[in-house]
């Protein structure tokens, strides 16, 4: 029995950096730019949203998509960014200066130099798209002004991108009203049979004005992809 009480008291203390040294249940949260600002998947009536350009960058490309009503920014997402810890810091930043300033002209982010001008060239783009556009559809207004019921300004809504097994697909469209009048593909597999198989499915798209459309014989993938990311954008459309 004496020799039974030192073996338990080592037992004991063997316990002790077990309970001091257990792991930790506290976790710590990464703000992405997913929980940031962004374009909702339904944008507001009137709104207008306009995807800038992609900007490549040695850390990688950089893509802004803005939303707009009139001439007010009322929400920023990223369409593409460097997959990088500073990057995600940097993004809510940017877009939080951006819906403050109601331009392109805010501040580098510290550490994220690369990923800050990026994004002001992209968003800038954005700008001016929505400039453009504006200053069309005033002409459009102008010229049909006798016309009562003369067509809504056109609207481009950009898809979601759809990830398949050849790579990345993201369809844009452009309304005018209820109407399908333009659709330019923002990304598409690198692949001579999707080459060929884009302008049938536009085509199509535009002779249906609905994304029920045929799958291209040879580009089953990309049909898929494209199918759903045109469904993403009539979807989103005000």
């Amino acid at each position: 029995m004496k020799r039974a009480i030192p073996a338990l008291v080592l037992s004991a203390a063997a316990l002790v950096p077990v309970w001091r040294y257990a792991p930790s249940t506290d976790t710590t949260s990464t703000t992405t730019a997913e929980s940031s600002p962004s374009a909702s998947a339904s944008a507001p009536a009137g709104s207008n949203v306009v995807t800038g350009t992609t900007v490549d960058t040695e850390k990688g490309p950089v893509q802004v998509q803005a939303t707009f009503q009139g001439e007010k920014i009322t929400a920023v997402r990223m369409l593409q960014q460097p997959d990088h810890p500073q990057t995600e810091a940097a993004v809510p930043v940017l877009i939080k200066e951006t819906l403050a300033a109601q331009t392109a002209d805010i501040d580098t982010v510290s550490g994220a130099t690369i990923t800050s001008d990026g994004y002001r060239e992209s968003l800038q783009a954005a700008i001016d798209g929505n400039e453009e556009s504006a200053s069309a559809s005033e002409e459009s207004e102008s010229s049909d002004s006798s016309d009562s019921t003369a067509e809504s300004a056109s609207q481009t809504v950009a898809g979601s991108t759809v990830s398949t097994s050849k790579g990345d697909v993201q369809v844009e469209v452009t309304f005018e009203g209820d109407e399908i009048t333009t659709v330019k593909m923002l990304k598409q597999p690198n692949h001579p049979q999707t080459e060929a198989a884009v302008p049938v499915l536009i085509k199509e798209t535009l002779a249906a004005q609905s994304a029920d459309i045929d799958t291209v014989s040879g580009a089953t993938i990309t049909s898929d992809g494209y199918r759903e990311s045109l469904q993403a954008a009539l979807d989103a459309k005000a």
